[in-house]
């Protein structure tokens, strides 16, 4: 099955392995083994295989729901991960000003719109006819929740980044 699509290239390039491996770090909802298999084109005991082994290896979570098994990433883990990763990447006084600027555009919102919350501001879209404004303020206010959730992240990072620099200075 050739085809012009170069994705299908590097599709076919790829292992089973690489294609559940691949398809699982996107999972944001519990899904099935079958799910994955049809989305990777392996088998159900295939795609089971490689998704249990990123059980063992902490990248997801194996859930039991009505019966059924289901996998999803490991939010705690993947939120360590990227906690190390902005440790490492990033020096203490860029992330502190990182936080300072997430901070102040949230502020500065709440004065510009009279909210407390992204939901209020989307709340306020009601009384808006302007299709510009409304468009604005949705685009903030998804803006703002992505902020507020980055925000306990960053913070993590600030908090434990004397430990964590510590800890890569030890010798193996």
């Amino acid at each position: 099955m050739s085809t012009n699509d170069p994705t299908d290239a590097i599709r076919e390039s790829m292992t089973r392995g690489e294609r559940v491996r691949g398809a699982a770090r996107t999972l944001r909802n519990p899904r099935s083994a079958s799910w994955i298999a049809d989305e990777t084109e392996v088998s159900a005991k295939t795609a089971r295989k490689y998704l249990d082994q990123l059980v063992e290896d902490d990248v997801l979570q194996r859930i039991e729901r009505g019966g059924q098994t289901l996998y999803c990433i490991d939010q705690l883990m993947a939120t360590y991960r990227e906690i190390a990763a902005l440790q490492r990447e990033h020096d203490r006084e860029s992330l502190t000003d990182a936080l300072e600027s997430m901070r102040g555009k949230i502020t500065e919102w709440k004065a510009t719109y009279d909210v407390e919350t992204p939901g209020e501001l989307r709340g306020s879209i009601a009384d808006i006819e302007d299709a510009d404004e409304t468009a604005e303020r949705r685009e903030i206010a998804s803006e703002w929740e992505h902020l507020a959730d980055r925000i306990p992240v960053v913070q993590a990072a600030l908090n434990e980044y004397d430990w964590a620099d510590e800890r890569d200075g030890l010798p193996a």
